[in-house]
This record gives structure tokens, C-alpha cells and sequence, in this order.
């Protein structure tokens, strides 16, 4: 019986797997709110405790850089330890993994309901794959062919310098260094950029702030969820749809720049949390313009499929297949 969990920086999912079910069928799941737990131990037992299933194994995807078989969450005051996870739970092993990774070694399991086509392209049979994934933070990871399999590879490529284009990036930029020093893709292109983004617009003039709006905003902690959900009302928020168009062009560029990198010729797939949420935008010829916007290589781009993870756990069935060894 495994265990495994996709702990993120805002919600923890959980599930419980064993051989007889394979990867694509949980006997018990569910969602919880990482912040509200003290420590991943306290998360984790939480879970089992409604759960009921008999783990004797656990496999744990993290936000954040695995070594040594310890990892210090990204956006989370959490220090996890596999021998120290192993002890306090009671369990035979424990494993962590970058939870990128884990979105990878789903990849190669995911349907076609699975999926939104942005790009069909021109796949190359056994090409490599790349994986970038919007959510809390932005998570980025990779897959070559070693034989009859994939092989994954994880990557913080989401923590590299931000490379401006455009006038408005460029703005961004400097408006960004000045408050954080370094400015990575992640500070503008995930759930946590987004307010910035929206701030960023709103100090230049961009369009007027709806009262209602920033009223709401004034009474939450999380303003992601409200931005995004005014940018694709009815009407649309001007200033919030300014910038998720914003953080758009931005994702297409990390998008076609990580395709670049790994030259991936069997397609890139978009995951994370804010994937989905941005399909509207996806779907318009601005995404897949950044994408492409690469000089002398905008052709070989225009052969490389992009597709849009909608698989609502695929980081789990990713962890349930490596811990599984159905991968």
C-alpha cells in the first residue's frame, strides 16, 4: 500500500495506491490546505487518519529541489527528511521527489481527455519532452527516451534570470529588481506573480482599478483567485485580464525557451494550477506568437507540439507511477 501526496505551496493533494490498482485509480484521496497544517508529518496524518488504509510506503512530491533525500519547500517553512518522515510516520521507506518530476513521469500515462492541443505540430517519434507548470511557483522538468521508456529530469529552471521583451517586460523588470533584487521567471510568470502583475499595471496607468474589485482584494491574503476570476467575467476586469495577458507572453517565452533547451521534439505540455485557469488566453494566437518568437528557430517551433494538462492530479498519478514502478 503506498502513499503518496503532491505537497505544494498553497494545497497538499493526497492519495492512497496499492499494485492491484495501479496509477490512474486511488483508493482514497483528498485535498488539503498546506498552510493549514504546522508541519508535513501533521499534514500526512491528517490525511490517514480519514483515510483508513493500512500505508506501508510513501512517495512525496515536493515544491522545491530534492538532495540527499532532503528538501526545503519553496514557498513553505517546511524542512522534509526521508529517514525523519520515515520515522515519525511509521512507514518501511520514504521517498521525495521534486514535484515537477513527478508531473513529468505522468506525461507519458496521460489520455487524450487528458489534454487540450494548442499546437498539433509535427511530433518526432521518441523525442524529448518538456514540461513547464504555472502554480504556486513555476515549476519546469523534462523527458528523454532511454529505450522502450521515458526517462525524467528535474529542473529549477523556473529560478533563471527573467529575459525582458518588449518595452512593457522591460518595465517589469526594473519594477520587480527594485523590490526583490533578483527577478526570475517565477517572480513574473506563476500564482504568486499575478498580484505583482496586476500592481505593476495598476503604478503605471494601465487601466483603472474597479473599486469593487480592490476592495476585495483589500480583505484577502490570496489575490490570485479574485484577479483571475474578475480578468474572465463578465465584463471582463480590464486591469486584471492586462495581466494575465502579461503573464501570457511571458509563459509562452519560458515555454519556447525550455523547448529550445531541451530540444524538445516530442512536444511541450503545460501544467500546474494556472494552466487551465488560463485557457481562454491559451487559446488566442498571443501564447503560441511568444512561443515561437525565437528568430532563426521560429520554424523548428512551429513543428514542436503544445499541449494543456487538465488531468486534475497529475503530479500524484506522476508520483503513484514512479512509486509504483509502473513508470
Amino acid at each position: 500500500m503506498l502513499l503518496v501526496a503532491d505537497i505544494g505551496g498553497t494545497k497538499t493533494d493526497l492519495a492512497v495506491f496499492s499494485e492491484a490498482s495501479g496509477p490512474h485509480t486511488p483508493l482514497a484521496e483528498a485535498r488539503l490546505q498546506s498552510a493549514e497544517h504546522a508541519s508535513p508529518e501533521a499534514l500526512i496524518a491528517a490525511f490517514l487518519a480519514g483515510a483508513k488504509q493500512p500505508v506501508t510506503r510513501a512517495v512525496l512530491a515536493v515544491a522545491g529541489p530534492v538532495v540527499d533525500g532532503r528538501a526545503r519547500t519553496t514557498n513553505l517553512p517546511w524542512v522534509l527528511d526521508e529517514q525523519t518522515l520515515k520515522q515519525r510516520l511509521g512507514l518501511r521507506s520514504v521517498r521525495l521527489m521534486n514535484d515537477l518530476l513527478a508531473v513529468a513521469h505522468a506525461v507519458p500515462l496521460l489520455r487524450a481527455e487528458d489534454l487540450e492541443t494548442l499546437a498539433a505540430g509535427t511530433p518526432e517519434k521518441g523525442g524529448a519532452l518538456a514540461v513547464v507548470a504555472p502554480g504556486t511557483g513555476l515549476g519546469q522538468a523534462c523527458l528523454t527516451r532511454e529505450g522502450a521508456h521515458y526517462r525524467a529530469h528535474p529542473s529549477e529552471g523556473g529560478h533563471a534570470d527573467f529575459a525582458p521583451r518588449g518595452s512593457l517586460q522591460r518595465a517589469l523588470q526594473v519594477w520587480v529588481e527594485e523590490q526583490h533584487g533578483h527577478v526570475s521567471y517565477e517572480r513574473v510568470c506563476s500564482g504568486l506573480a499575478v498580484p505583482g502583475l496586476y500592481a505593476f499595471l495598476r503604478e503605471r496607468g494601465h487601466a483603472k482599478e474597479d473599486p469593487a474589485l480592490a476592495a476585495r482584494l483589500a480583505g484577502t491574503l490570496d489575490d490570485t483567485p479574485l484577479i483571475t476570476a474578475a480578468a474572465f467575467g463578465a465584463p471582463p476586469d480590464a486591469l486584471g485580464l492586462a495581466a494575465l495577458q502579461l503573464m501570457v507572453d511571458i509563459l509562452g517565452a519560458v515555454a519556447g525557451n525550455l523547448a529550445l533547451h531541451t530540444v524538445a521534439t516530442g512536444g511541450v505540455y503545460l501544467g500546474g494550477g494556472m494552466s487551465p485557469r488560463l485557457l481562454p488566453l491559451l487559446r488566442t494566437p498571443r501564447f503560441l506568437e511568444a512561443f515561437r518568437a525565437k528568430g532563426r528557430f521560429e520554424g523548428f517551433l512551429q513543428r514542436v507540439p503544445v499541449h494543456v494538462i487538465l488531468h486534475p492530479r497529475a503530479a500524484l498519478l506522476g508520483v503513484a507511477s514512479a512509486g509504483l514502478g509502473s513508470d
